[in-house]
C-alpha cells in the first residue's frame, strides 16, 4: 500500500515539477497581427465591442460566398480556395471569437449564438443580403445553425467535414465502426477539468503538431509554416484563455436535436474518408437528412480537404456554384 502511495506522490510531484518547464507567455497581439494580416484584412468593431478580423476578396458583383473555419483554426485555412476561386466569386472569410486575429471578445461570447452574431455582423457590414454559406468542421455546424435561423438569406450551403448535432455524435460513440485512434489528443485534454486548469499557462507546441498531423491525415501540407501559424495564433495574447472559456460554453442547446430537414437550400457535402475527427458516416447522415444535398467523398483525404487538396476540392466547389 505504501508503495502505491509513494508512487502516486512521485507522479504528482513530477507533473507539478514539469509545469514550469512547459510555461510559455502569450505572444503580443501587435506582433501576431502584423504577421498574419494581408492587404485584404479588415477589422470590424461590433456593437458588443468585439474586434472581428475578416477579409472580402474577389469581384464584388459576383456571387458572395461566406466561409467559416473550424475549431482552433482561422480564416487562413481558406486561403488556398481564395487563390483559386477568388477570380470568379466574392469570398468573405472571417475569424470567429476565440480564434485567429479576433481572439478574446467581451462578455465571454463564444457559443453558437455568438457565431451567428458574428456572421450577421460581417454580412450586414458588407451589405450582403443573400449569400452562399460554407464551413469546415465546427464552422460547418455554424453554417447549418445559421441557415436554420436565417433560411431566406442563405442561398446554398457547403459543408466540409462538418460537425452534426450532438445527438449524432453521442449515437456514433455508441455504435460507430469508423472511429479512429488518431484523434488529436488536444481535443480530449480540453474535455478534462484538470487540464483546463493549467492549459492557459503551458506551451501547446507538441499538442498542435500531433493534432495537425492527425487532422490533415499525415499530409505533407503539415510543414513548419503551418505549425507556426497555428501556434502563433493560439499563443496570441488572450486567445488561450478564450479557447478554454469557449470549450466550457460549447454546450448543445435544448438537447441539440434540430430539424435539418427544414434546410431546403442546395447543399454540397464534401468529406475526407480518412477524417479522424468527424467520421465519414456523418456525410451519409447529412445526405439522408438534407432534402437537396449532393455528396463528394475524397477517399485519400482527411479533415481539411481545402488545404490537403485545394485544386481538386475547389474545382468541385466551382462546379457546384456554377449550377446554382
Amino acid at each position: 500500500m505504501k508503495i502505491f502511495k509513494w508512487a502516486g506522490l512521485t507522479l504528482i510531484l513530477l507533473i507539478l515539477g514539469a509545469i514550469p518547464l512547459l510555461f510559455e507567455k502569450d505572444l503580443p497581439k501587435e506582433i501576431v497581427d502584423r504577421k498574419y494580416t494581408n492587404t485584404s484584412s479588415q477589422f470590424l468593431i461590433t456593437d458588443k465591442g468585439a474586434r472581428i478580423h475578416f477579409r472580402d476578396e474577389g469581384p464584388s458583383s459576383s456571387t458572395a460566398v461566406v466561409l467559416i473555419h473550424g475549431a482552433m483554426a482561422s480564416l487562413h485555412t481558406w486561403e488556398p480556395w481564395v487563390n483559386i476561386l477568388g477570380t470568379r466569386y466574392r469570398l468573405i472569410t472571417l475569424d470567429l471569437p476565440a480564434h485567429g486575429l479576433t481572439g478574446e471578445v467581451p462578455e465571454d461570447a463564444y457559443g453558437p449564438n455568438s457565431f451567428n452574431e458574428t456572421i450577421d455582423a460581417i454580412v450586414n457590414e458588407l451589405d450582403i443580403e443573400h449569400f452562399v454559406l460554407g464551413g469546415n468542421s465546427m464552422g460547418g455546424g455554424a453554417t447549418w445553425r445559421y441557415a436554420l435561423r436565417n433560411p431566406d438569406r442563405v442561398q446554398a450551403m457547403i459543408l466540409v467535414d462538418s460537425v452534426g448535432p450532438s445527438s449524432w455524435r453521442n449515437k456514433n460513440r455508441a455504435s460507430s465502426t469508423d472511429s479512429s485512434n488518431d484523434t488529436p489528443i488536444g481535443f480530449y485534454l480540453l474535455g478534462q477539468t484538470w487540464f483546463r486548469s493549467i492549459a492557459r499557462y503551458i506551451d501547446p507546441g507538441l499538442l498542435i503538431e500531433q493534432g495537425l498531423t492527425a487532422a490533415y491525415n499525415k499530409s505533407p501540407v503539415v510543414n513548419e509554416a503551418l505549425i507556426d501559424r497555428y501556434y502563433d495564433l493560439i499563443m496570441r495574447e488572450g486567445t488561450r484563455s478564450a479557447i478554454l472559456r469557449r470549450s466550457r460554453s460549447a454546450k448543445p442547446e435544448n438537447g441539440d436535436q434540430p430539424d435539418l430537414s427544414q434546410l431546403s437550400q442546395p447543399t454540397l457535402i464534401m468529406w475526407g474518408a480518412k477524417d479522424s475527427i468527424v467520421p465519414v458516416s456523418f456525410a451519409k447522415r447529412f445526405a439522408q437528412t438534407l432534402p437537396n444535398a449532393e455528396s463528394i467523398i475524397y477517399e485519400d483525404l482527411g479533415h481539411i480537404p481545402m488545404e490537403e487538396d485545394p485544386t481538386r476540392s475547389a474545382a468541385d466547389v466551382m462546379a457546384f456554384l456554377d449550377r446554382l
